[in-house]
């Protein structure tokens, strides 16, 4: 995490240099406005990272000395199947209709979001999944 950290804050720092020199040059606020924006989102995460590699012991990705295998392991839980991210697709396309034709739609497919959203945060709270 050490890398990654000091990665994006010399990102960070290009971003501030580059926007300084496109804010003088090109005197325009909105460009200028989003590589400052650009700037504080990449320092944010450059500092989290930073921040967060003190706390955790070092991973390979910080040892030079390391080969691929001694990063392999679990990489955590995955679902193996759910019909909740069709249910959230469906209401979200009905609810974006709705900008087109009539906000009216958004009453059908907000109701829809919602059960997808709650099915999709308590899928593994029953059934055939609950222990996992």
């Amino acid at each position: 995490m050490k890398i990654q950290g000091r990665m994006f804050i010399w990102l960070a720092v290009f971003i501030l240099a580059m926007a300084a020199v496109y804010g003088v040059w090109s005197k325009e606020p909105v460009g200028t406005t989003a590589l400052f924006m650009a700037f504080g989102l990449s320092i944010m995460i450059g500092y989290y990272l930073a921040f967060t590699a003190r706390r955790v012991d070092t991973g390979a990705q910080d040892d030079k000395d390391a080969d691929v295998a001694d990063d392999a392991g679990e990489l955590g839980f995955f679902a193996p199947h759910s019909w909740q991210p069709l249910s959230l697709a469906v209401g979200g396309a009905i609810a974006f209709l709705g900008v087109v034709f009539g906000w009216w739609l958004m009453y059908f497919g907000a109701p829809i979001i919602m059960i997808g959203l709650f099915g999709w945060v308590f899928e593994f709270y029953r059934g055939a999944d609950q222990n996992q």
